[in-house]
C-alpha cells in the first residue's frame, strides 16, 4: 500500500530533492506545500511534479485553516516539516520573517497534526509520524576537536539558528505533553543540484565563469561538514519511515571542510572543465571580505547512531559529490536563470 505524504517546502532545495526521490525511486503519493518564496521554485522538481503521484499546493504554513483542508483531503501517513526561511544573512538582516515562519509555522503544523492524529484509528494511527527537519546550526559553534551528538547542548548564534532552535523545542514538546509521534533530524550543510543560488557552492559557481571576484568571508577558515543533497534525502526517508518515536538523528556526510577548501577545490574543478580564455586559473578572482556578524567557527557532526541503528552511510564522498554539482550547474544555466529573479548576488551566504 503506498504511504501519503505531506511534504512542507518541497520547492525548496532540500525539499524538491526530497519529491523527486520519492517519485522517481519510491511508490509513495506526495502532497507537496510551499509557500513559492524566493527560494522555492517548481522548476526544481525536476519533472516529479507531472507524475500523477505528486499534488503541488502553493499554501503558506501559517495558513493553519488552508493546511487542514490539505490534511482532511488527503488523509496523510506522514508529515515531513522542511519549509523554512534558511539564510543566515537573511536573518540577521530581517529576523522577522524567520520567526514568522520557522517558529509560528511550525506551531500551526503541529497543532494541525495533533487535531489529525487524535482523529487516526487502527493502523493509520499506529504508523502516523510527524517529522521535523532541522539543522546542526542549533547547537551553535564547536572548537577545534569535538562533534556534535543528538545530546549537545544548544546554543544558537543566529536569529535563524535561533528560530530552528525554537521550533525543535516545540516538536520535542508536544511529543512529550500530547503523545504526538514525532523524530527530528538535524544535517549539516547541504550541497548539490537545484540549490537556490545565494549559497555558496553555486554563487562561486556563477561569480567564477562571470569572471567576477570570489568573496570570502573572513580568512575562510570557518570549517562546515557538507553533505550531498541525494544523501540527506535517503535519511530523511529512513527517519520518518523507520525511525523510533521522540528520537533525534544527526545526518552528516563526514566531509569536513574550511570554506576557502571547498572554494579552491571548485576553482580546480572549473580550470579542469571551463579553463579561463586567459589561462589565468579561477583560484586568481578569489577576494577576502569581512566577515559576518556571529559567524560560527566550526560544525561536524556526529553521524553514528542513525549509521548504528537505520543502517544509513552517505554515498558520496566530498570529492565525487562536489564534481557532480560544479558539473549540474555548468550544464542548467537556464534553471539558474528561471529561479534567479529576486536574487541581488550581494552577499556571499556561506552557512
Amino acid at each position: 500500500m503506498s504511504k501519503t505524504v505531506l511534504l512542507t517546502g518541497g520547492a525548496g532545495f532540500i525539499g524538491s530533492a526530497l519529491v523527486r526521490y520519492l517519485i522517481n525511486d519510491t511508490d509513495t503519493i506526495v502532497v507537496n506545500v510551499d509557500k513559492l518564496t524566493y527560494a522555492g521554485s517548481l522548476h526544481s522538481l525536476g519533472g516529479a511534479d507531472a507524475s500523477e503521484r505528486h499534488h503541488f499546493h502553493q499554501v503558506d504554513i501559517v495558513d493553519s485553516a488552508a493546511v487542514r483542508r490539505l490534511v482532511n483531503q488527503y488523509q496523510p501517513d506522514y508529515f515531513m516539516h522542511l519549509a523554512a526561511e534558511s539564510h543566515v544573512d537573511r536573518s540577521i538582516d530581517g529576523p522577522g520573517e524567520f520567526i514568522q515562519t520557522n517558529i509560528v509555522g511550525t506551531y500551526n503544523l503541529l497543532e494541525v497534526a495533533r487535531e489529525y492524529y487524535e482523529s487516526l484509528i487502527d493502523e493509520k494511527r499506529d504508523a502516523f509520524k510527524f517529522h521535523h527537519i532541522s539543522t546542526d546550526e542549533v547547537y551553535g559553534s564547536l572548537g577545534e576537536t569535538g562533534l556534535f551528538t543528538e545530546t549537545t547542548r544548544y546554543k544558537p548564534n543566529s536569529p535563524y539558528s535561533a528560530s530552528k532552535a525554537s521550533s525543535d523545542h516545540l516538536v520535542r514538546a508536544w511529543n512529550k505533553t500530547y503523545d504526538l509521534p514525532v523524530v527530528i533530524s538535524n544535517c549539516s550543510n547541504n550541497y548539490g543540484p537545484f540549490q537556490f543560488p545565494e549559497k555558496l557552492i553555486p554563487l562561486i559557481i556563477q561569480k567564477a565563469i562571470s569572471g567576477e571576484a570570489l568573496p570570502i568571508y573572513g580568512k575562510g577558515d570557518n570549517i562546515r561538514d557538507w553533505l550531498f543533497v541525494d544523501d540527506h534525502v535517503k535519511a530523511l526517508w529512513k527517519i520518518v519511515t523507520e525511525g523510533e518515536n521522540g528520537e533525534v538523528y544527526n545526518v552528516g556526510g563526514h566531509n569536513e571542510k574550511t570554506n576557502i577548501e571547498v572554494v579552491i577545490t571548485m576553482c580546480s574543478i572549473l580550470d579542469d572543465l571551463v579553463p579561463r580564455e586567459d589561462g589565468a586559473k579561477y583560484a586568481d578572482q578569489i577576494t577576502y571580505v569581512a566577515d559576518r556578524p556571529g559567524h560560527d567557527r566550526r560544525y561536524a557532526i556526529d553521524a553514528a547512531k542513525i549509521e548504528k541503528t537505520l543502517g544509513w552511510t552517505p554515498e558520496e564522498t566530498f570529492e565525487t559529490g562536489i564534481r557532480k554539482t560544479v558539473e549540474w550547474y555548468l550544464s542548467n544555466s537556464e534553471w539558474i536563470a528561471k529561479v534567479s529573479g529576486d536574487y541581488s548576488g550581494n552577499r556571499l551566504g556561506s552557512n
